[in-house]
């Protein structure tokens, strides 16, 4: 049977539709939302009510509530872009030359406001379209760290604080750009595995339908990282004792590192990674910049899907690579600004 939808043929088999897989980080995000909603809710109970617990909920509920509208504002952005901007707009703007390429593509990524989930495929679309694998990486990385949403975070994060804000921007950018060049210099194809995956829109689906589960996907899956992030620092900040971060925030150095990899192992969307950065007081401004470079960069969930879609040879090494030149900026940048 032929079907007519906004004016393209679709054949139809009349066979019942083929249910979309359920991915286990869909099934880790709707599990974190409702945790998260049940414990910052409940009250009553003689173990809810106790001090420490009570003091989780309300570092938890004042992360979540504070990131939240910047990660709608972010995710809708994301999805309006991801539906209705030209699929070869990039390939239109950016110089031919690689190397002049690379830093182009690096401020371009102001342009997509939203999750760094969204900048994987975004990516991998902007290969298959023609554009060098060593600009679109670079896009990769400042897409989600310098875009208009999540600088206004930080600068609502930490509030009276621009240098944090500039500081943030710089690294980021200096990051990517380095990163970009070091593949123009190292990099493999056969490291490179680019997977058949479209972005933008697809023939026989309405823009709006795409926006719509665009949307649904980027804020139930960012929005389920952000409360496993919340409730994560909460305990962080609840649970740890003061003598085990004296420990790590005493030395400059191994506050840096020790944040670098909280935001690895944390995972939370950069929409709402500022407002966790700005719950760890015990930490130096320049750990906490670390944190917020490192984290929209390479983080666990980033690192699964460039293995997925780029392949395991790509992953290992641009993951390591990124963490190495992400810190390496955030303390030389946090350094001579903050």
């Amino acid at each position: 049977m032929v079907e007519v939808t906004d004016g393209v043929a679709v054949v139809s088999t009349g066979l019942p539709a083929r249910r979309a897989p359920v991915r286990p980080a869909a099934v880790v995000a709707a599990l974190a939302v409702a945790a998260g909603v049940a414990l910052l809710l409940l009250a009553g109970t003689r173990w809810l009510d106790h001090p420490a617990v009570q003091a989780w909920r309300t570092v938890c509920l004042a992360i979540t509530v504070q990131a939240l509208p910047f990660l709608l504002l972010g995710t809708v952005l994301s999805g309006a872009i991801n539906a209705f901007v030209p699929a070869d707009l990039f390939t239109r703007v950016l110089p031919k030359r690689a190397a002049l390429a690379v830093p182009v593509a690096g401020v371009a990524g102001a342009v997509l406001p939203g999750c760094e989930c969204a900048s994987v495929p975004v990516a991998n679309s902007l290969i298959r379209r023609g554009v060098t694998p060593a600009a679109a990486f670079a896009f990769l990385l400042s897409a989600p760290a310098i875009n208009p949403i999540v600088l206004t975070a930080t600068a609502v994060a930490f509030p009276g604080n621009p240098a944090m804000v500039a500081a943030r921007l710089l690294a980021s950018l200096a990051t990517a750009a380095l990163m970009g060049w070091l593949w123009l210099w190292l990099g493999k194809e056969e490291w490179l595995r680019p997977a058949a995956r479209h972005t933008g829109h697809h023939a026989g689906h309405s823009r709006w339908t795409e926006f719509r589960h665009g949307f649904q996907h980027d804020f139930l899956h960012a929005g389920g990282f952000l409360v496993l992030g919340a409730m994560a620092a909460a305990t962080f900040n609840v649970a740890v004792p003061r003598s085990v971060l004296d420990t790590f925030s005493g030395s400059p150095w191994l506050s840096v590192l020790f944040l670098a990899g909280l935001a690895v192992l944390l995972a939370v969307c950069s929409e709402a990674d500022a407002f966790v950065a700005a719950s760890l007081t015990g930490f130096s401004p320049t750990a906490r910049l670390a944190f917020m470079v490192v984290g929209p960069m390479v983080d666990l969930k980033l690192i699964a899907l460039q293995a997925g879609t780029f392949g395991k040879a790509f992953a290992v090494r641009f993951s390591t690579a990124t963490t190495v030149v992400a810190v390496a900026a955030s303390v030389l940048i946090g350094g001579a600004l903050l």
